[in-house]
């Protein structure tokens, strides 16, 4: 398991090539909810989420014989273009397997913007591991997980440590969770700053695996997560499961309706386009299921890459429903 101090020297190794991302807050919110926000802004870091923190720790640590033979890795969205980007930096060639229903504007970065091969896979788990199996035996490129792997999750936590070095008095840290690496890493850093930090995420309703898993106290999977949160519908690892069960003080479950409310005064109020996924936390502070009264609050916005016409599309299919 990594440590406090993996992510203190994972911030020193990628200082100089990410964004130092700014800290916001709103009078409005504040005063609904009792408590002071602070939001730090990685819709605001390089390919526009919290991955490429991790996407560049974990690729520069690679051996000579690595890096010539490239990387590989299996993502949705934001963590193949960071990993696309971190490799274009570091001249290493990059193959990047996404499912099919990746949004396009994500696909179209990947490859176009950032260099990456892309290939894309049927949409399920089992495709995007075999797929990258299979260029793994075949070419010998290394696998840069998602989240499953420790230099990703010191690399995710920097955005806590940053955050902490700015606003060093906070009671309380929350993020979105998917596959639990940011909240991994935000857990680590915090509880490293202060052993007394409470720790917290917001997770979709409808993909729910990680507040079942905290629950039961075993591994549990989403068999088909519907939900406008797309950078959440992974599964938790027993990596992040065990660092999540150690740190986190509790997972708090929002509705669809409640994220897109979420979004939307970020959007409207703040000015500040994140994806729906960065919605979720400030979600899970609005429905009052954590004491946050007159606490100092920091809030991880993930990332600010939405894909407008998936957005509306699911948007409209959404309302139509109701």
């Amino acid at each position: 398991m990594i440590t406090y101090q993996d992510i203190q020297q994972a911030y020193q190794r990628i200082k100089s090539e990410i964004n130092h991302t700014p800290v916001m807050t709103s009078r409005m919110l504040n005063k609904d909810l009792g408590a002071e926000v602070y939001f730090k802004c990685e819709n605001y870091q390089r390919v526009g989420a919290f991955k490429f923190r991790g996407a560049f720790n974990a690729i520069s640590q690679l051996s000579h014989e690595q890096k010539k033979l490239g990387v590989v890795t299996h993502s949705s969205g934001n963590h193949a273009q960071a990993v696309a980007l971190a490799a274009s930096i570091l001249h290493i060639p990059a193959t990047i397997v996404m499912p099919e229903n990746s949004p396009k504007v994500k696909i179209n970065a990947t490859q176009n913007t950032y260099g990456a091969r892309v290939v894309l896979c049927k949409n399920t788990v089992q495709s995007r591991q075999e797929t990258c199996q299979r260029i793994m035996e075949n070419e010998g490129q290394t696998l840069i997980h998602p989240y499953d792997n420790d230099e990703i999750i010191a690399g995710a936590g920097t955005a806590a440590y940053e955050l902490l070095l700015e606003v060093n008095d906070l009671d309380i840290i929350i993020t979105p969770v998917g596959g639990g690496g940011l909240l991994s890493g935000t857990s680590i850093a915090a509880k490293g700053f202060n052993q007394n930090c409470e720790i917290y995420a917001g997770e979709p309703l409808n993909a729910d695996d990680a507040y079942r898993s905290l629950i039961s106290g075993k591994i549990q999977t989403n068999k088909n997560p519907i939900t406008i949160a797309d950078g959440l519908r992974t599964n938790l690892c027993p990596r992040t499961f065990q660092i999540i069960q150690n740190n986190v003080n509790a997972i708090v479950r929002v509705s669809e309706k409640e994220i897109i409310s979420a979004m939307r005064f970020l959007w409207e109020r703040m000015k500040l386009v994140v994806e729906p996924s960065s919605a979720v936390p400030l979600a899970a502070l609005k429905t009052g299921e954590i004491e946050i009264k007159d606490k100092k609050i920091g809030v991880i916005l993930s990332g600010g890459n939405v894909d407008l016409n998936a957005f509306f599309e699911y948007l409209s299919s959404y309302i139509a429903e109701k």
